[in-house]
């Protein structure tokens, strides 16, 4: 069975539809699926006007909209089938100055979406949360865990009529505004600024990160966090590889940040499932009085293992990690893709 063939004559929305990830996933879709509609919900005018000319498509749908407003909601979620929400305030710095702008979007946003998917009848609604979310220290993290709680609380009162279920994942390699294409679209580089030479993130490709969501897709039962298993690499060795030549200037950590990254806490291991066929981890829900856990989620007693005790997923202790060859695989295509989007807009 191919991955997307379950959305077949399905109408799918995606807030948060202009974004790195929602701009590439709306393109993958209309390429490899059979979807009836694909709707771009989102509160950028001028990023939907490039969409709407460069993806020529019968099926795609434009709503300009902000999730802080439910009214919009609503009316955008009339008749969707499926929801994924990636709509979210995202710049750690930022919103560490700015923190109650996150919490209406990320939060307050996020309850709008929940409210309005089950009022509306959506049949299933994917929450794409971030590693940042795992024992939070920044108020985006802190948002987004937020955001999980209250996605896996929402099937309590949906009466399994919604399924709302969450995927997190670690740095997207190549996002909008990343340090990947910032340093890349600088001609000359001759000193890069690293917060911290041990720093260690996690790395995912938008491909990666389109199995993910597809597969939490066809395979949620409602209140799980879907968390891939993916390599790490420290920043110290992104620059050698993006600016070899270039003089470092550690300038300390910035508010919000954390020399090292977690996808699965030693206390959410607890309740988790590794699914070793797939390169995936799934986090259960704990309150066994609104779930039937055995029940519930048996496939994933049955295809999968318990995680052993103390275990937990690190950044920094993780067995794989991305070679600079493979970054460099990568950084040369990312040029290209860079390049063929220049060459469109010129």
């Amino acid at each position: 069975m191919k991955s997307t063939d379950f959305l077949k004559n399905k109408t799918v929305l995606i807030t948060g539809g202009t974004g790195s990830f929602g701009r590439n996933f709306v393109e993958y879709l209309l390429k490899n699926s059979k979807v009836k509609k694909l709707i771009v919900f989102s509160r950028d005018e001028f990023k939907q006007f490039q969409m709407m000319e460069e993806l020529k498509d019968e099926r795609l749908r434009f709503f300009l909209g902000d999730i802080r407003d439910r009214e919009r909601l609503a009316r955008a979620f009339h008749g969707v089938d499926i929801v994924v929400h990636a709509a979210a305030l995202k710049q750690v710095p930022a919103l560490e100055y700015n923190p109650f702008e996150a919490v209406k979007t990320n939060v307050i946003g996020t309850q709008n979406v929940i409210e309005e998917a089950v009022d509306q009848g959506v049949d299933k609604v994917l929450l794409v949360s971030t590693d940042k979310a795992a024992l939070p220290v920044s108020l985006y993290g802190a948002t987004k865990l937020c955001a999980e709680k209250l996605f896996v609380s929402a099937n309590s009162y949906s009466g399994n009529r919604v399924k709302f279920s969450a995927v997190r994942y670690g740095n997207v390699m190549g996002s909008r505004g990343s340090i990947i294409e910032k340093i890349i679209k600088t001609k000359k580089l001759d000193t890069v600024h690293i917060t911290h030479e041990e720093m260690t993130r996690f790395w995912i490709n938008l491909e990666q990160s389109f199995e993910l969501v597809l597969f939490a897709l066809q395979n949620m039962e409602g209140g799980e966090i879907f968390v891939p298993k993916i390599p790490s690499m420290k920043l110290a060795e992104l620059f050698n590889v993006l600016a070899p030549g270039a003089k470092r200037h550690v300038i300390g950590i910035r508010p919000g940040e954390k020399i090292h990254e977690v996808l699965l806490s030693e206390e959410e291991a607890c309740h988790a499932i590794e699914l070793s066929k797939y390169k995936y981890y799934v986090i259960l829900p704990e309150n066994s009085e609104m779930f039937n856990i055995g029940l519930r989620f048996k496939k994933y007693f049955k295809i999968g293992r318990k995680l052993p005790p103390d275990f937990s997923y690190e950044s920094h202790t993780n067995k794989e990690w991305l070679s600079n060859d493979d970054f460099r695989k990568f950084i040369e295509g990312l040029q290209k893709r860079l390049a063929s989007s220049k060459n469109k807009h010129d």
